[in-house]
């Protein structure tokens, strides 16, 4: 037959065990969605690469004619015109590039709330069962 204090530890070993599963069921959780956000801002990312790439093309297509024509108008080489054109346009897509790929950071897919709610659930376990 079991005494009041087996009874007394079961019952606290038993709340203990539940309260640790619904602390982790609520972690997992929260990772999840601090991922969803993460990964929707990497997508917003995506879509801003993707945007400037087509924009560059499209926009340089039609004003690099007219700047290698009014250029050689101008009494420039055909030839030089075309590269001194191309280059500029090269760099402004390399610009546009470089802003987006730096928003795509892997530290900023990281879930970083759960980590530090973790590292706190854990230090607060430590606190109770040394103290």
């Amino acid at each position: 037959m079991p005494t009041d204090k087996t009874t007394g530890t079961t019952n606290l070993v038993s709340n203990i065990i539940a309260h640790v599963t619904t602390l982790v069921r609520k972690e997992m959780e929260l990772a999840r969605a601090e991922l969803g956000e993460n990964l929707s801002g990497a997508a917003t990312a995506v879509g801003v690469i993707v945007g400037g790439v087509v924009f560059t093309l499209v926009g340089l297509n039609v004003i690099a004619a007219a700047l290698v024509a009014a250029l050689t108008a101008a009494g420039m080489h055909p030839f030089w015109s075309a590269v001194i054109v191309g280059g500029v346009a090269i760099v402004a897509a390399l610009i546009m590039i470089k802003g987006g790929m730096s928003k795509l950071k892997a530290s900023s897919l990281a879930p970083t709330r759960t980590t530090e709610n973790v590292r706190r659930d854990v230090s607060a376990i430590r606190e109770t069962t040394n103290g």
